[in-house]
């Protein structure tokens, strides 16, 4: 996405607005492996919130991933 940086003085540039990604390492019990997943700020609040294991059967679910 692209937007305008606003000085004081009004005075607009262009910027971008960047995806807000993570990589990160999670532990899956249930297999005994470690995971490596690219995930956004809010689906590390996801994954803390309906645990790991559920989070990736509704991502596969849903089609956001084919496997893990």
């Amino acid at each position: 996405m692209v937007g305008n940086n606003v000085s004081h003085s009004k005075k607009r540039t262009k910027r971008r607005f960047e995806v807000n990604l993570f990589d990160k390492k999670y532990f899956l019990p249930e297999e005994n492996r470690w995971v490596s997943l690219r995930v956004s700020a809010s689906g590390i609040r996801i994954i803390n919130k309906k645990g790991l294991k559920a989070a990736l059967e509704e991502a596969q679910n849903k089609g956001f991933i084919t496997s893990y």
